[in-house]
This record gives structure tokens, sequence and C-alpha cells, in this order.
């Protein structure tokens, strides 16, 4: 036994040393310096922070570069790496009507106070390979204007201000907050719990989850009411002060899908609510977010639960990726006794099939004599 151990020892570490080489890969390419993925390779780098709940651009990059771009493992290096972290408070709500937008768009309204930005994106590029890339050098400078300090309120107050769209419950400021990165999943889940465990889940398991509802799989017929990129103030709450204290700016994503709803004994015909929220540019993330949460929200809102998007066990079980990692990954892991286990019971169900089955042979055998 101290035979194997120590072979296995040396078998685990010579792999680290091969992990490191192929990070490394050819040694007269010049090393990618993290500097570099967070500047450059931004989409990647939001995604972890995202998915592993923490703010923080240059760790995320880190991350990235350790995990050999694999961002399902880079969330999972920063989510390992938050639980070392001490805590010292709770920040106040942000408010993204009050957001630096870089980037507002909304797909139910073509003129809206503050006007469209169109911002950053590929919603309208050719998807063509660009191979003037390769040969690297400096991109066109962007065009600039002047700051407009126009407002911009949400699309979703505009209808609110008729009364088109369901209003948000006003919250308990003494309400306790469940914290889902403390905490184990509770079922069933109140919404803030379940906008937590969306937020932090797998991209790709949202996006599919989305598209399911857009299929029928959820009786969603959705537009997106909005969805802003740009900078918000993060502020905490000083007991000593009194007053709350400025800590600093991150930048957010924020999608509202605008939702059908017909009405019912006690409600009149009008929109429901869906929503997404995450740390950098993650569109794509806050749009499925927003359409799973609405389908979510079948049963509080009298509908049929049928779809597996509508399904609280399904979603919220199944969306974390490091979770569905480690389930699907330790199928690697020696399961050699499990499986002798198994592979006797097998032979021994054989041996008494065709014991059973001899036995039959002699019967029909002495019968046809």
């Amino acid at each position: 036994m101290y035979v194997a151990v120590k072979g296995g020892e040396r078998a685990i570490d010579n792999a680290h040393r091969l992990l490191a080489h192929r990070r490394r890969g050819d040694p007269a390419v010049p090393e990618v310096a993290p500097a570099q993925i967070r500047e450059q390779l931004t989409l990647s780098v939001d995604r972890v922070m995202t998915e592993g709940s923490l703010y923080d651009r240059d760790l995320a990059a880190l991350a990235i570069k350790q995990a050999r771009g694999d961002l399902v493992e880079a969330a999972f290096l920063v989510r390992a790496f938050r639980t070392t972290l001490p805590r010292f408070g709770a920040t106040e709500p942000i408010d993204t009507g009050a957001m630096q937008v870089s980037r507002r768009v909304s797909a139910t309204f073509k003129d809206i106070p503050g006007g469209q930005v169109l911002g950053p994106t590929f919603d309208y590029t050719h998807r063509l390979i660009d191979f003037l890339l390769e040969a690297g050098g400096e991109p066109p400078e962007p065009a600039r204007a002047a700051a407009d300090e126009t407002a911009m309120p949400r699309v979703t107050d505009l209808l609110g201000a008729d009364d088109l769209i369901e209003r948000n419950p006003p919250g308990d400021p003494d309400a306790p907050v469940p914290d889902l990165t403390r905490e184990p999943l509770d079922l069933p889940a109140g919404r803030d719990l379940r906008l937590q465990n969306l937020a932090r889940g797998d991209e790709g398991f949202l996006l599919a989850l989305g598209y399911s509802t857009q299929r029928g799989f959820g009786r969603s017929h959705p537009f997106a009411g909005e969805i802003r990129l740009g900078e918000v103030e993060v502020e905490l709450f000083s007991e000593d002060l009194g007053f709350a204290v400025p800590l600093g700016d991150i930048t957010v994503t924020e999608c509202q899908m605008v939702n059908q709803f017909k009405g019912s004994a006690t409600e009149p015909p009008r929109f429901t609510r869906g929503y997404g929220l995450a740390f950098g540019h993650c569109e794509r993330k806050t749009m499925g977010m927003a359409l799973v949460d609405r389908a979510l929200r079948a049963e509080e809102l009298g509908e049929e639960v049928k779809a597996p998007a509508q399904d609280e066990e399904f979603v919220l079980m199944h969306s974390d990726n490091v979770q569905a990692t480690g389930f699907v990954e330790h199928l690697k892991l020696p399961h050699y006794v499990d499986f002798q286990a198994e592979l006797g019971l097998i032979r021994q169900m054989r041996r008494e099939i065709a014991e059973r089955q001899a036995a039959a042979d002699v019967v029909l055998k002495e019968a046809a004599e």
C-alpha cells in the first residue's frame, strides 16, 4: 500500500509539472501576462468575476491564465479564493438608474428619454474573421462627443407610470437578506435567493433555458425592455458617521425583460418583469437570466408549471457550473472498489441466469424424450 501511495504522489507531482509546461506553451512565443488578459479578454474576465462571485479584474485575469483559458475552472479558483477573504459589512443596494451609461438599448421603444446608446457591441458586425488582427497594430480611435447629462429613466419605470407593468414590491430594509455564498441553497427559494443563484449560474445553461422559454417551453413572449451597461457607485453605510460613504465604482450589465400577462381574477392584464444583473459586460448572461427569472415566477403569477425553465428545483440545483463540474468530473477519480462490486454483481446475475437456463433446457429435453 505504501508503494502504491508513493507512486500515486509521484504521478500527481509529475502531472502538475506537465500541466505547468503545457500552460506555458511554446517558450519561443511571448508569455501572455494577466494584464493583457484583463485588458484584451474583457468578456472572459467579466464572466469569471460574475460566476466566481467576486469583483476583481486582476484576480479573474490571473485565474484565467492559471486555468489555461478554462472559464469554469477559473471561476472555481476565484470562488475558492473568495472564501479566504474577511467580511467587514454589506453595501447599500446599487442604483442602476443613476448608472454612468456606456451602452443602453431598448427593443420596445425607439425614442426613449436619454436616447439609445449603441456602445460596444457585436450586434451589427458581419461575423467575419478579421485577419488584420494577426498582423497587430493599433485600432482607430473611437468617435467622441461631449458627455450628455440627459436623464435616462428605466423603460420599465415609464411603463410603470401608466400602470402597464407590474410594480416592484417595496423592499423591507429590516428584512434579512439571504446570502448564497455563505448558506446552502434551501428550497423553496424566494426571488432574491433565486436571482443570486442565477447571477452566478453557468451562462450556457441559462442561455439554453432562456431559449427554451422562447420556443414554447415556458409560455414566454418576451421583449427586451432595456439592456444597460455602465458604472455604478457602491456605497457602505457607516454606523459611526450615520450615512453611506462611497467605496468606488463597478461596471455592471442590467437587463429587464418585459413579458405578457393576461391577468387574473385579482390582477388586470399588464406586462410582467424578468430581471438580470451581472458584473462587467455580460449581456447574453443577463438576458438568459431575465428570461429564466420570469419563467420561475410562473406559480406566483398563477401559471401552469410544466416546462424545465419553470421548475425551481431543476433550474436552481443544476445551474451552478462549479457544482456541476464537481459532480461530473469526480467520475474521473478512482472508483475501483465500487466498480468491482458492480462487476461482481453482474457476473453473479449472469451465472444465475445461465444456471436457470440450463435447468430449463434439462426440463425441456426430458419432456421431449
